[in-house]
């Protein structure tokens, strides 16, 4: 093989690894949210997003993470008091409001999680979380 294939080759392969590893780029919503979520998530939903069986609902491609924007950000902005199933498993420790972060916070955040742990779902924008509060 010459040796511009071989180089061919391990370059695909670094460029692979790298991308799978990837961190969020600094000062990118996805990195930010990253830091909210270490601050105010990471107790209850674990550094993975795995939550806590029957006490705190995992964060990995539920419905909740993946499905409407507007649902998730009341979440955050409200809390969750009531034992509602998500994805047929009930959870009992309550999630307090959170509707004290700025919007861009809880845009960044929600962000961070519906990139991360295995979802692929779209950005929340600082826009959506004012139309939601305004609704409170």
């Amino acid at each position: 093989m010459k040796k511009w294939m071989i180089a061919a080759v391990l370059s695909g392969l670094w460029c692979i690894s790298d991308a799978q590893t990837k961190k969020p780029a600094a000062g990118s919503s996805a990195a930010r949210g990253k830091k909210v979520y270490e601050q105010y998530c990471l107790t209850c939903h674990q550094v993975d997003g795995s939550g806590v069986p029957r006490m705190n609902p995992p964060l990995i491609k539920t419905s909740y993470v993946l499905g409407e924007k507007s649902t998730l950000i009341q979440v955050v902005l409200k809390g969750l008091e009531a034992s509602v199933p998500i994805d047929d498993e009930y959870y009992s420790n309550n999630m307090p409001p959170h509707d004290f972060l700025k919007d861009q916070e809880i845009a960044d955040v929600l962000t961070y999680i519906r990139s991360n742990f295995g979802n692929k779902a779209s950005a929340v924008t600082a826009a959506e979380v004012k139309a939601e509060r305004a609704k409170k």
